[in-house]
């Protein structure tokens, strides 16, 4: 008895103890009595378990992996209003709970863990992603996020919140990468830049596109993270030249590369800054598609040296430079180009 009272006394003192649960659902219409109950989900609460409607704002955060960017993580728990923050994982626990519910007055902050297609498919789940004032990817791997999420109510939820309910929508490293129209699912395993540059149909490069999270703002967009620290470049690029030969990208494909300890914050009306202690890159081709992006052969895209136009913006505490999803274009920061010959990155 003792220990209870101590630990209920010291929530009250931090106001940010979490509470596991483990929520149920009915199996799903579709499903025959035969079929077997539905799964089990583990969620972490830390506040107020009602829920609350405020008047949040859409943007999108954009994290590159690592310790979390301080800011950034304030800005976009301002956008909630003081609303319900979940937190969405496949693995993990309820380790954004107290983070986030101590930085800014919020009503709420509940992790879910989703960690199958089953969980990914149950309506309270889904009701509970719909609820929030901000949603948050945690980072993790971003195959599983693909395999479990993607065709099932909780992708569909995602989306309800971007694109209806318009709440600002944020992940880290993982979480990132799935943010983009396209992405790189990581399905087979981690392609580095050589593996990428040397053959751009490498076995573990494998991508989709228009198929999971729909945010407007980053249409035609592919993100990578970890960005510098883990030389990624050189892949990314490979992965825009495969977008521009087999997914449709024909005339415009564009890239968001963002460094570790470092997020680009861009709110509702697709103005972005650049927070943390790295650099975040945005890239986009200048005209034609690659020269040559074939099964088996060094990637090249040269078109005479300037083939990927590059921006690179630095972060600061204070959220540094300019950037115009929109109509993609920046100030605050520094131009460049990219090319590729024979594999090798320029």
């Amino acid at each position: 008895m003792f220990k209870l009272l101590q630990l209920s006394l010291s929530c009250l003192l931090m106001s940010s103890c979490s509470k596991e649960v483990t929520v149920t659902d009915t199996v799903p219409a579709a499903t025959t009595v035969s079929s077997k109950p539905a799964p089990s989900v583990v969620t972490y609460l830390t506040g107020d378990a009602a829920d609350v409607t405020t008047a949040a704002t859409g943007g999108l955060l954009l994290m590159g992996g690592s310790t979390d960017v301080d800011a950034a993580i304030a800005w976009f728990l301002q956008r909630a209003a003081g609303g319900d923050v979940v937190v969405i994982r496949s693995s993990g626990a309820d380790g954004y709970n107290a983070y986030m519910y101590n930085m800014v007055a919020v009503n709420s902050v509940e992790t879910i863990i989703i960690d199958s297609r089953e969980k990914a498919s149950l309506s309270t789940v889904a009701d509970k992603i719909r609820n929030a004032e901000a949603l948050f990817i945690a980072g993790g791997d971003q195959w599983n996020y693909v395999n479990y999420w993607k065709n099932t109510v909780t992708e569909d939820a995602i989306n309800y919140l971007i694109n209806t309910k318009k709440v600002t929508v944020g992940g880290t490293s993982a979480g990132l990468a799935v943010l983009g129209s396209a992405y790189y699912s990581a399905a087979t395993g981690s392609a580095t830049s050589a593996q990428a540059l040397a053959n751009p149909y490498h076995k573990y490069v494998t991508l989709g596109a228009n198929d999971f999270i729909n945010a407007p703002l980053l249409a035609n967009t592919i993100t990578d993270s970890h960005y510098s620290q883990r030389t990624r470049q050189g892949r990314h690029i490979a992965f825009m030249a495969r977008l521009m030969k087999d997914f449709g990208y024909t005339s415009t494909v564009k890239g968001i590369g963002v460094d570790e300890q470092t997020a680009v914050c861009i709110d509702a009306a697709g103005i972005g800054k650049v927070y943390g202690l790295n650099n975040a890159y945005f890239l986009k081709n200048t005209t034609l598609a690659a020269e040559t992006c074939v099964s088996g052969l060094p990637l090249t895209w040269n078109r005479n040296a300037q083939a990927i136009s590059a921006y690179r913006i630095a972060g600061s505490s204070t959220g540094n430079g300019s950037f115009n999803a929109s109509n993609w274009t920046f100030s605050g920061g520094t131009s460049y180009f990219y090319y590729v010959n024979n594999g090798v990155l320029f």
